[in-house]
């Protein structure tokens, strides 16, 4: 009777630890946000800079990462700065992208043109930029496009 006591004993105890393992991993697993589920709205782009006077078009000379929720991060090199200014201005970007218009500039017409693409909070963002040449870039107002 002792054995078959132990032997009881010691599965209803090796099933009790396998129930508190699957509760306990299940319970972390919902805990811990997936690909799917968030806390937070999406909001991830990519920026680029194209030669030319479209992002269809042209050639591609630079592009980033920038993703502003949980937290700022990316390749983008000031990711902080970049994401308040869309929190202050999405979706309309035009003011992060205008030219400084005190910028003393040539007037030639070698133009190029940013883009950002992805999602902001949880919503589509496609937004296209052409400036005349490159001084109006290396000129222009925001830090979202200075990369």
């Amino acid at each position: 009777m002792r054995s078959i006591t132990r032997n009881l004993g010691l599965s209803s105890t090796a099933m009790g630890l396998v129930a508190l393992t699957a509760l306990v991993g299940s319970g972390s697993a919902g805990a811990t946000p997936s690909g799917t589920e968030s806390l937070y709205a999406p909001s991830a782009l990519v920026l680029s800079v194209t030669q030319g006077d479209s992002s269809t078009n042209g050639t591609v000379l630079r592009a980033v990462t920038l993703t502003c929720a949980p937290r700022p991060s990316g390749t983008h090199p000031a990711p902080a700065a970049a994401c308040a200014e869309l929190r202050a201005n999405a979706p309309e970007l035009d003011a992060l992208a205008a030219p400084n218009p005190n910028a003393a500039c040539t007037r030639e017409w070698n133009p190029m043109t940013v883009t950002a693409d992805g999602v902001w909070q949880g919503r589509h963002l496609s937004y296209t930029y052409t400036y005349s040449n490159s001084c109006g870039l290396r000129n222009s107002t925001g830090a979202l496009f200075g990369f």
